[in-house]
């Protein structure tokens, strides 16, 4: 069974940044396909970044392209997201998911595809 915790959400003011960790155990971290996901106040869960296992292929939606950066650490089992320019819209609770199959290249764009989450971490951005 694989455990997702995330960490180093907040209160931001808009043009800042902040930076995402999703710390992984239990399972082959560095087999996994990850994903960051973020659901708002009333919105459905939406597809934020991914990366396949070796780091080398990278998925951005189009609304946080050029913004934010997703990468991974295998050996410290940790993925980050680090996040400039925030605006109001970027508002929402970031939930990290693992594939938890190994070696999938992906990529995977649907929540549905993902087999593990974390519990999430607030990010604030006040308008």
């Amino acid at each position: 069974q694989v455990q997702l915790v995330e960490s180093g959400g907040g209160l931001v003011q808009a043009g800042g940044s902040l930076r995402l960790s999703c710390a992984a155990s239990g399972g082959t971290f560095n087999r996994y396909f990850m994903g960051w996901f973020r659901q708002a106040p009333g919105k459905e869960r939406e597809f934020v970044a991914a990366i396949n296992w070796s780091g080398v292929r990278i998925y951005y939606a189009d609304s946080v392209k050029g913004r934010f950066t997703i990468s991974r650490d295998n050996a410290k089992n940790t993925m980050y997201l680090e996040m400039i320019s925030l605006n109001p819209e970027d508002t929402a609770v970031y939930c990290c998911a693992a594939d938890g199959r190994e070696y999938y290249s992906g990529p995977y764009y649907s929540p549905r595809d993902y087999a593990y989450w974390g519990q999430g971490t607030q990010v604030t951005v006040p308008s």
